[in-house]
């Protein structure tokens, strides 16, 4: 019984991987484009909310997903990182990420992003 239980949990573990894709996109402040429909978006070091625009659908990314891409994205190199590059203008440059996750509806549950 032992020994079923432990497959089972196994099997379950990694059928959830198999479900994760990868999206490669531009990295936007959802707040932003929630409130300005036209406008760039670009993350800032502040942002706090954010999506991901890929294959002209964007989708919002779960708290732990946000948390990670402020994480990745102060670790960047990107122009957005206004903390690295004081003199970067806001908004200057898009902010490209490929992200591994579940996608649900329009949110995407993140388990890797990497800012290119």
């Amino acid at each position: 019984m032992r020994t079923f239980l432990k497959t089972s949990v196994l099997f379950v573990m990694v059928a959830g991987l198999a479900l994760a894709e990868t999206y490669t996109g531009k990295l936007i402040d959802a707040a932003c484009a929630a409130q300005q429909k036209n406008a760039a978006c670009t993350p800032t070091a502040s942002t706090t909310t954010f999506a991901l625009v890929a294959s002209g659908k964007a989708m919002r990314l779960d708290a732990a997903g946000n948390t990670k891409a402020a994480e990745a994205l102060k670790a960047s190199n990107s122009g957005a990182n206004r903390a690295k590059d004081p003199n970067a203008a806001p908004g200057s440059d898009s902010v490209n990420a490929t992200v591994t996750g579940t996608a649900t509806g329009d949110q995407l549950k993140v388990d890797n992003i990497q800012i290119e």
